[in-house]
C-alpha cells in the first residue's frame, strides 16, 4: 500500500508539473493508528521507502509519537512542526484529530501554492484533496 500511495502522490505532482526529484514532501502521521502514540507495525515507513528513489526531502510530523522512539525504531526523526508554505506534496497518512481540526485550509497552508494533497485516511472532504484511496 505504501508504494501505491507514493506512486499516486508522484503522479499528482506530475500533473501539477512538480518535479518529484529533490522535492519537499510532508507526511502527516507516523503512528500505527489515529490518536495513539504506538509506532509498532506502522505502514508509514513503506511510504517513506517508496519515496526514497526520488531523493525527496521528506518530513514526518506526528504530534502523538515520541520522536526518540521513532528514531530508535525506524531511524526517522519526526519534526516538531511543519514549515508553512514549504511543501510540494502533503500525504495525510494517519487520521489524528489534530489533522482533522486543521481542516483543509490548515493543512493546505503547509504546502506551496500548487502543492498536492493525498489523503490516505479520508480526513478531508473529497473536494479538498487532489487524491485519496
Amino acid at each position: 500500500m505504501g508504494a501505491f500511495v507514493a506512486s499516486q502522490t508522484i503522479k499528482l505532482m506530475a500533473r501539477q508539473k512538480i518535479n518529484p526529484v529533490g522535492c519537499k514532501i510532508l507526511i502527516l502521521g507516523l503512528a500505527f493508528k489515529e490518536n495513539c502514540p504506538d509506532v509498532r507495525n506502522t505502514r508509514v515507513i513503506d511510504i517513506l521507502a517508496s519515496l526514497k528513489p526520488y531523493h525527496a526531502e521528506v518530513d514526518v510530523f506526528d504530534p502523538w509519537v515520541d520522536a526518540a522512539e521513532a528514531e530508535h525504531e525506524y531511524g526517522i526523526r519526526p519534526i516538531a512542526a511543519p514549515v508553512p508554505g514549504g511543501y510540494d506534496a502533503i500525504i495525510i497518512a494517519v487520521g489524528h484529530r489534530q489533522f482533522k481540526d486543521l481542516g483543509a485550509d490548515g493543512i493546505r497552508a503547509f504546502g506551496k501554492p500548487n502543492a498536492v494533497i493525498f489523503d490516505v485516511k479520508y480526513v478531508l472532504p473529497r473536494d479538498a484533496v487532489d487524491g485519496r484511496l
